[in-house]
């Protein structure tokens, strides 16, 4: 149970003397605090009941102490320490100043909590020490402010240091280069010698190649259909949570010029089935982004909203952006959601469960990914038939091998102590979320999917899906050239299946996309001149074989494409299965288009058009229309 502490006390009879404060408020808030085991200031301020700035105001006007407005006045840069900043954050206090007679002075936001002081007692045992009052942002800013461009390199760095062989950093390591060199020359030779064998053998390879990574799609979904990676939570072991033993849960969402849907977000988090003080939510935006900040700040949401600037600096990804935001979570968890997704409320208590059950080694637990604007246009539907066999076979069928399961962009929850050893995200790899899920199966750790959905907006415009998508390759082909940087010890630590596996799910999809194309045009050219012009390329095993890639290998995915959607009861959606060449041909596009840019610009972040949406944009007016985007603090 929480008990309210003198100074507490004194700050509540300061608001309501001041009108900043009603009677059903602060009874609400005394039952928040006792049923989460927190103070009644922060049970305030979660439910916005009162900003932060008026709790630091009336503390300061109730205990005599100074306000401390550490933007007005930052603190002395030389009393901070870096080594001491997860304890700032986490007790809400920072050196500020030496007094003229020499104390040290602190500001805090509980000043007379028992932590705190035994805290800085032990930090500073030499010192005579006075106090002040401050907001809670105040500190977040001081510190940001501080650390901006330490924070900075460690986002851009600090894997690279460590481990410069899993980071993206450089596209070719030299060996790497020297093998591609070896090859490309090997076939020329093959060309000049033998160009008639030369390119029989090719044909060879690639029919050979097509056929088992049909093989391989066919046994992950077999495998999938007869195995379910979900760890189910049950409604009564989420009945069983205590709010007070809850633990602290850090929300970051990383967003860029993404205003519009700002609201979407506030309106989902304000929904989650979780006590408010206990959320950590990270606005995470760029500095740079005046119009997402500004749009943020107008929104006077809760204080369980903060916003995180991120330095403008090169990479500039979401990747960067999240290792940058990570240094200032408080939370024993931590998720990533983007700006626009609705996850289940209940979420966040699942993880929590699954966590508290699981071995130490599970570091990461992924939700469901599926759409809310599934029947949209051509590309919402794809997009959503493609998940759709992604999560109910596929994922199933990697876990069930024990292959290493890429994590999708969103909805991935972390044990925040292990996502910071393994060095968090490659800010440098595009696709950050596959190269992490394949990182932490190298590492030892595993992760697990919980059933919990979360649904988001299906890119339905064309020229935006070609981004994204190219992004995603490109990052997928980023992913592919870290890890083999070191085969043997790939091959050691993943096993032969996983060693397999991790070839034809992560790189061998990019390499198809990138051939369709040729065969494509193989197959015009002998449709238009005659077969004559091929055929000495394909001898008949070739070729029969190349006929039931063709026809059954194809007839094999519209199939598995139908089933999935058939399983989620999606029947309206299994005719478009039939059309998926369309949406493959789209493939090879963003295929194209990632290797040039793998090439000329690898770390350039490809931007997501989010808000587009007709769902979206009625989701927005209702939010406007019922005033839940202005509930926040005055």
């Amino acid at each position: 149970m929480s008990q309210a502490l003198p100074l507490e006390e004194a700050t509540l009879a300061q608001l309501m003397l001041r009108g900043r404060l009603d009677q059903d408020a602060l009874a609400r808030a005394r039952d928040n605090a006792s049923n989460w085991r927190t103070s009644i200031g922060e049970a305030l301020v979660a439910d916005g009941a009162v900003s932060p700035r008026d709790w630091a105001l009336a503390t300061a006007a109730g205990t005599g102490l100074p306000l401390a407005d550490l933007t007005v006045e930052p603190p002395d840069a030389s009393l901070l320490d870096a080594s001491d900043r997860e304890q700032y954050l986490a007790l809400g206090l920072v050196p500020w100043k030496r007094a003229g007679n020499g104390a040290l002075i602190l500001a805090a936001q509980r000043p007379g909590a028992p932590d705190v002081i035994e805290w800085a007692s032990r930090r500073y045992p030499h010192d005579r020490l006075g106090w002040a009052v401050t907001a809670k942002f105040d500190i977040l800013w001081a510190l940001q402010k501080r650390f901006d461009q330490l924070a900075d390199q460690e986002a851009r760095e600090a894997l690279h240091i460590a481990t410069p062989e899993l980071s993206a950093k450089k596209v070719l390591t030299v060996p790497q280069a020297i093998w591609a060199w070896a090859a490309v020359s090997l076939f020329i030779l093959g060309l000049i010698l033998a160009p008639t064998g030369t390119m029989i053998g090719l044909s060879a390879a690639v029919t050979v190649f097509y056929l088992l990574c049909f093989g391989f799609r066919f046994l992950l979904t077999w495998k999938g259909s007869h195995h379910s990676v979900d760890e189910s939570v049950t409604p009564e072991e989420i009945a069983a949570l205590r709010a007070e033993d809850l633990p602290t849960y850090t929300v970051l969402v990383p967003m860029y010029k993404e205003a519009e849907v700002l609201p979407i977000l506030v309106h989902s988090m304000r929904r989650m089935d979780y006590p408010l003080a206990k959320l950590d939510v990270k606005l995470v935006l760029e500095a740079d982004d005046v119009e997402t900040i500004e749009a943020a700040k107008a929104l006077k949401a809760e204080g369980i909203f903060e916003i995180v600037r991120v330095p403008t600096s090169y990479p500039k990804t979401k990747p960067k952006a999240c290792n940058y935001a990570l240094r200032f979570a408080r939370g024993e968890y931590i998720v990533v959601f983007d700006a626009e997704d609705i996850p289940e409320p209940d979420q966040l208590k699942k993880a929590v469960a699954m966590f508290k059950r699981s071995a130490d080694n599970v570091a990461c637990i992924q939700a469901r990914l599926n759409y809310f604007n599934r029947r949209e246009n051509f590309l919402t539907r794809m997009f959503t038939l493609e998940y759709s066999n992604w999560f109910d076979y596929l994922l199933p069928g990697l876990h069930a091998l024990k292959i290493p399961i890429p994590l999708g962009g969103t909805s991935n929850h972390f044990r925040t102590s292990v996502l910071r050893a393994a060095g968090a995200w490659d800010p440098y790899n595009v696709t950050e979320d596959a190269d992490l899920g394949v990182r932490l199966t190298q590492q030892g750790y595993q992760v697990a999917v919980m059933n919990s959905t979360t649904f988001e907006e299906a890119n339905g415009v064309p020229r935006s899906w070609i981004n994204q998508r190219s992004r995603w390759i490109k990052g997928y082909m980023q992913t592919w050239l870290v890890h083999m940087r070191r085969p043997i010890q790939l091959y050691r630590r993943l096993g032969g299946v996983g060693f397999w596996g991790f070839h034809f799910f992560i790189g061998f999809p990019v390499l198809t996309a990138v051939l369709n194309p040729l065969l494509w045009l193989t197959t015009l050219v002998g449709l238009v001149f005659g077969s004559d012009i091929v055929s000495p390329l394909f001898p008949a095993p070739i070729i029969y074989f190349a006929i039931l890639n063709l026809v059954v290998g194809n007839a094999m995915y519209v199939y598995m494409t139908m089933v999935a959607a058939a399983k989620r009861g999606w029947f309206s959606l299994m005719p478009w299965a039939l059309i998926a060449p369309v949406y493959w041909v789209m493939h090879s596009i963003a295929a194209y288009k990632a290797l040039w840019q793998l090439i000329v610009k690898p770390h350039f972040w490809e931007k997501t058009q989010h808000g587009t949406s007709k769902i979206t944009q009625t989701q927005l007016a209702g939010i406007a229309q019922s005033g839940i985007a202005q509930q926040g603090s005055p």
